[in-house]
């Protein structure tokens, strides 16, 4: 009940920048982790489609595996597996760098780009299969059908799916506080730690991470927008 006010703690001076270098380095590994698990995902979903029996199965076994287990237990398993798993000139550059933050993009990467490669495939099905039939009666090889006629068309469709994946990748992203990347989660715990005033700077965070969710959705609503005039023009 004696609780004091203070938000110029959290809105000027030095926590305040606290607060800015958190929110910087969740757009940064957030922007890499999208990157990543579109690609990645792009080709775990191909991988899918293909005929080839143990090409499938991996595949399968990836989005499955991903999918079906805990975001917070995967970035554990990388930040204390990578030294393991990985070659060691790889952890050297990676230790060398900043191997929390790297630890944090592979987690967030591969569990991502798991249901990335689901929301692709369902785009690749709502495409006739005869274009992919007849992209390869014209000379196309399975890449290519893929690169050049079926993937095109399949990312138009899934957009709006595919947006709402990255908005679920950005608020994940403050899950790897936990291995001591410095997001804004992180940095808003440090401010709280530092001054008690805890509401104030939850609060902060919560409303930049409000803002960026809303940033995305009015991308996603100028999309749909945009498409449904193409379509009725």
């Amino acid at each position: 009940m004696n609780y004091q006010f203070n938000w110029q703690l959290v809105l000027k001076g030095e926590y305040a920048d606290w607060i800015v270098k958190g929110l910087v380095v969740t757009l940064k590994i957030s922007a890499v982790s999208i990157v990543l698990a579109l690609l990645m995902g792009t080709v775990v979903a191909v991988l899918r489609m293909t005929r080839i029996r143990p090409l499938q199965w991996l595949s399968l076994a990836y989005t499955e595996f991903f999918r079906n287990t805990p975001l917070l237990v995967q970035l554990f398993f990388w930040y204390f597996g990578c030294n393991v798993i990985l070659p060691e000139a790889v952890n050297k550059w990676l230790y060398a760098h900043d191997y929390e933050f790297a630890s944090g993009v592979i987690g967030l990467t591969v569990y991502t780009s798991a249901f990335i490669a689901e929301e692709i495939r369902a785009g690749i099905f709502s495409i006739p299969r005869n274009q992919i039939e007849a992209s390869r009666a014209v000379g196309l090889s399975f890449v290519q059908a893929y690169r050049y006629v079926i993937l095109p068309q399949a990312f138009r469709i899934i957009i709006p799916p595919l947006i709402s994946q990255f908005l679920n990748l950005i608020k994940n992203s403050s899950l790897v506080m936990t291995i001591g990347v410095a997001d804004l989660t992180y940095m808003a715990r440090q401010v709280e730690s530092y001054t008690f005033h805890g509401f104030e700077a939850f609060t902060v965070s919560t409303l930049l991470y409000l803002g960026i969710s809303l940033i995305v959705s009015f991308a996603i609503t100028m999309y749909n927008k945009h498409f449904m005039l193409q379509v009725k023009y």
